[in-house]
């Protein structure tokens, strides 16, 4: 059996860059056993004095973008530039398929085995809200563990792209060539959250598509309003296959930093997330605790049986159960 780690072993460790100690600091706040969660947030708040500087990124795609390619080419461009790069994912539907790791790291071949790069998938645990405090917690003990770029991959589709935005500073959506039509379907939702639009596969007979996509997707954003006053969100084409247009990118998300962190909004938008997630995180564990109640337990059959069979509405249902958590 492997030694049990204590809390200095596993402070000590992540601030020497332990990739070792990393791993298990991430097993430990991904446990669903009290004594394991109570550790790992001692070792949170010991490590919190060393995270915050590193940039967060999140990534999200349609299907078939080459979403993994993408970040296998961008995530070693910047390790070719000296940037220790942490690849997290945030996939609720794990909790059916039991995770994607043997997947992810076969399609980010160079970047599973680059000394300065480091993959983890999410946890198969549940709610797209577990997965989610576990990914933002994996952030911390990253950036304690000395990576200043984290590249954060929305592995599902809708809420998780939502949630993903709410933990990052910059969010960048990958699209295809050949937008034409198929402009009137993308999701309004994505395009007001999105920093940076990255259409990809741009070689051979797609570049010309991919040009004109870019022209499409820039019109649509032309006509929303930005989500920052410091910021109007470029739309860049590239090749991850040919490791075309990285640099623009890259390029772009510097400008980003550079512009509200001079202006200050890079530190409010954080703060305003930890805020937001605070509450986010009192609400699940509020009606955690409402649905294991005894009383309230004893009342849900009854009440959702009179719901369907039109005996009561919801408003009032909602009010018997809160009594009965209360009393």
């Amino acid at each position: 059996m492997r030694r049990q780690l204590t809390l200095d072993d596993y402070v000590a460790g992540l601030e020497a860059g332990d990739r070792t100690i990393l791993a298990r600091a991430i097993t430990l706040l991904e446990s669903r056993n009290p004594d394991h969660q109570s550790l790992a947030q001692d070792v949170l708040t010991a490590v919190l004095p060393k995270t915050g500087a590193a940039r967060r990124i999140g990534i999200t795609g349609v299907p078939g973008v080459g979403k993994s390619t993408f970040i296998d080419a961008f995530g070693t461009f910047l390790t070719d530039r000296e940037k220790e790069v942490a690849v997290l994912a945030v996939d609720p539907s794990s909790t059916r398929t039991g995770g994607s790791i043997l997947g992810d790291k076969t399609r980010m071949a160079r970047l599973s085995i680059d000394p300065n790069a480091f993959v983890r998938p999410s946890p198969s645990a549940g709610s797209l809200g577990g997965v989610a405090r576990a990914t933002r917690e994996t952030t911390l003990l990253c950036e304690a563990a000395g990576f200043d770029t984290i590249l954060i991959e929305t592995v599902g589709v809708g809420q998780s792209e939502v949630t993903v935005a709410g933990m990052v500073d910059f969010f960048l959506v990958l699209m295809l060539p050949g937008a034409g039509d198929d402009l009137q379907g993308i999701k309004k939702g994505i395009l007001e959250i999105a920093d940076m639009i990255v259409v990809n596969k741009a070689d051979g007979s797609n570049e010309i598509k991919a040009k004109q996509a870019a022209r499409d997707y820039a019109g649509a954003l032309h006509m929303m309003k930005a989500i920052s006053p410091n910021w109007n969100p470029p739309v860049e084409t590239c090749s991850a296959m040919l490791g075309k247009g990285l640099d623009e990118i890259w390029g772009s998300i510097s400008s980003y930093y550079q512009k509200l962190s001079d202006s200050g909004e890079l530190q409010d938008k954080r703060q305003q997330q930890q805020i937001d997630w605070t509450w986010s995180m009192l609400e699940g564990q509020l009606l955690d605790q409402l649905r294991s109640n005894k009383k309230v337990a004893e009342l849900i059959p009854s009440i959702e049986a009179k719901i369907l069979a039109s005996q009561m509405t919801p408003v009032r249902a909602v009010e018997q159960l809160l009594r009965a958590f209360s009393t």
